[in-house]
């Protein structure tokens, strides 16, 4: 029952902010002053995903939209297109979580990696259509097989250090889930 309680819930959604604006400052930190020949994994993004198939309700769509935003807003990209797609991602894997809920921790991985590269092909089109500069795809295709990459690693963490797991079939029931 502890895990329901809402106080716990608003400790977690802070801590998501947190750990986003965490991610967000090492970021910008300047640690190379070369061009990149490899892309680290969008760790936002992973979290973001694996918190939202384990515990929709520590992420919030709101949530999930300023932080995007805010993430969009200070790496200068076109503001609000990754945090629309995020948001629209999120939610998807959101509507699926009961029927993933029984299974395995590679069908999780699956449809969060399908959703990561939903996303990035949709942000690579709708930039291309309107004619904004792109990195190169090489470097994003880098990174996102770097994201689905570190997925586990990041759901690892999360899990052992935070203590995100997935909702029991009685916890959902609690927390009004539909059926």
């Amino acid at each position: 029952m502890d895990n329901l309680s809402s106080s716990r819930v608003w400790v977690m959604r802070a801590a998501y902010l947190g750990l986003a604006l965490l991610i967000i400052f090492f970021q910008l930190l300047p640690l190379s002053t070369l061009p990149p020949f490899w892309a680290w994994p969008d760790l936002l993004l992973a979290i973001t995903f694996a918190w939202a198939m384990r515990r929709p309700d520590y992420v919030p769509a709101l949530s999930i939209a300023g932080v995007m935003l805010l993430s969009d807003l200070i790496l200068m990209r076109p503001p609000g297109l990754m945090a629309a797609l995020v948001v629209f991602g999120a939610a998807q894997l959101k509507n699926r979580t009961g029927g993933l809920r029984d299974a395995s921790f590679v069908g999780e991985w699956v449809a969060a990696g399908m959703m990561m590269v939903l996303v990035v092909i949709l942000n690579r089109v709708i930039l291309a259509t309107l004619i904004v500069d792109q990195a190169p795809l090489g470097l994003t295709l880098i990174q996102l097989i770097m994201t689905i990459a570190a997925y586990p690693a990041v759901v690892l963490l999360s899990h052992v250090l935070l203590g995100v797991r997935k909702l029991s079939p009685n916890s959902e029931d609690a927390l009004g889930a539909r059926a």
